[in-house]
């Protein structure tokens, strides 16, 4: 592909992500930064730069880029931000907040994911992510409070561990929904005295699975 073609597909990439509704700088700029090629492999690899999900190991996908930058323009990362992802996944989401957070770690139940999403993390110079093979559902408790924390994965509802370890004024977002049909996306604001609840979209997302992967 000659420098010309590469410009042309970011600038594809971009607009398409601008006409879903991601439209603030900062995620823009992040999103331009990481090269969602770099994360997906083998039979679907050329089609990494269209806005679809695609599948990946472990019976895992990689969310569609809008969705990606819809969540993280939903989590209003902030440059000192400590943010906790559950689902690594391919390890993209984390690429992009990572270019927008102070610290980012990532839980998934999947040791391969785990691994290949570090090793990528290693080539792209992200230093500021931590990736750990973990139950996600249940957070990080010795790192915790976080300012952000983002589930790629839906749950029936928020899960409660994940509540407690959110900062007072953090913002959770994540899918909920009882099967892969009716998921909604939210928004959970922490107040001094409770949660804000604020549904933002329809979404599907793989379930969230307590326990550890085999792999």
């Amino acid at each position: 592909m000659t420098g010309a073609e590469a410009a042309e597909r970011k600038m594809r990439f971009l607009f398409t992500l601008r006409s879903k509704g991601v439209t603030d700088a900062r995620v823009l700029s992040a999103m331009e930064q990481v090269d969602r090629g770099r994360f997906v492999r083998g039979l679907f690899a050329d089609r990494a730069y269209e806005d679809m999900p695609l599948p990946i190991a472990c019976g895992q996908t990689i969310s569609q880029p809008s969705i990606v930058g819809l969540m993280t323009l939903a989590l209003n990362v902030q440059p000192r931000d400590k943010v906790l992802e559950v689902g690594t996944g391919s390890g993209y989401q984390a690429a992009v907040l990572s270019h927008l957070a102070r610290r980012v770690y990532t839980v998934d139940r999947h040791r391969r994911l785990v691994r290949e999403a570090e090793a990528l993390f290693r080539d792209l110079d992200l230093s500021n992510i931590t990736a750990i093979t973990g139950d996600g559902s249940f957070g990080l408790p010795e790192q915790a409070p976080f300012d952000r924390i983002i589930v790629t994965a839906a749950a029936e509802d928020p899960p409660g561990p994940l509540l407690a370890q959110l900062r007072e004024g953090g913002i959770m977002v994540l899918p909920v929904g009882q099967s892969d049909a009716v998921q909604s996306l939210i928004k959970v604001t922490r107040g001094p005295s409770g949660y804000d609840y604020q549904e933002l979209r329809p979404v599907r997302f793989v379930p969230l699975v307590e326990g550890l992967g085999q792999d």
